[in-house]
């Protein structure tokens, strides 16, 4: 059972962002997306400060060897960043960055493949990362589970409107953001053969994931909520940021109660 809760984990964030890229239009998406980057960065931070990294704590291994395992992961993806193989893919022309004219066009036409290259990649680090999780704790997983799925609609919703702007046909777009989204499955079935005999490894490989959760957040989504903006709209932002916090902090009470 737990391999295909952890299959059904990994399928969930690329089926529901293919879903959602498909049912509705460029122009809606572009507005969804800046409300899904500030839940998004709500549900990684509370999951990886308020779930993982605890429970990691909790176990055998002593606290001077995980925190070297967070320092190493922040570096490690960041690292893998700069070599342009773990990007976040959540702007689109007219988004407010500034980019030039033609910027996606760009980014999907001579760097696309880099873009779908680093997203399979980033894919597969989740998925390892979720059967790390439902291999610990299955309520750990659920929650783990909920963080990507929370991230990983916002970030194919902007690979989709990156393509489509490029002149990707939505079908062809489409297409793309499913097959990287299965290397999530990918990741979870390796982990879960690979990483199950090592029952020792699992508070490494939960910092690990914590150290994932936390880069991204802070290294990119909150950066794109720092813009100067009306009171209305950083009050949207904040709102949905504890929106996300608050998705966390009740799923945690109600599996606890399980």
């Amino acid at each position: 059972m737990t391999l295909t809760y952890i299959v059904l984990a990994t399928l969930a964030g690329g089926l529901l962002s293919v879903l959602i890229a498909a049912s509705l239009t460029v122009g809606v998406l572009s507005r969804l997306v800046h409300n899904l980057v500030s839940l998004s960065a709500g549900v990684l931070l509370g999951t990886a400060l308020l779930h993982v990294l605890p429970e990691a704590f909790e176990s055998h291994v002593g606290a001077h060897e995980l925190f070297l395992t967070l320092l190493g992961g922040l570096l490690f993806f960041f690292l893998l960043e700069k070599a342009e193989l773990y990007r976040h893919t959540h702007h689109h022309e007219g988004d407010g960055h500034h980019h030039h004219h033609q910027f996606d066009a760009d980014q999907a036409g001579r760097g696309g493949w880099s873009v779908l290259v680093g997203d399979s990649i980033h894919n597969f680090c989740d998925g390892i990362i979720i059967a790390a999780a439902f291999l610990t704790d299955p309520n750990l997983g659920l929650v783990t589970a909920l963080a990507i799925v929370a991230h990983e609609i916002p970030q194919e919703v902007g690979d989709y409107i990156v393509l489509i702007n490029a002149g990707f046909s939505r079908r062809k777009a489409l297409l793309f953001n499913a097959l990287s989204g299965l290397a999530a499955v990918v990741g979870g079935v390796i982990g879960y053969f690979v990483v199950g005999p090592w029952e020792d490894l699992f508070p490494y490989l939960l910092v690990a994931a914590s150290s994932s959760f936390i880069y991204v957040a802070v290294a990119d989504l909150l950066p794109q909520l720092q813009r100067r903006l009306p009171w209305r709209e950083t009050a949207s932002q904040l709102a949905w940021l504890a929106g996300g916090l608050s998705v966390v902090m009740v799923a945690m009470r109600l599996l606890h109660a399980h």
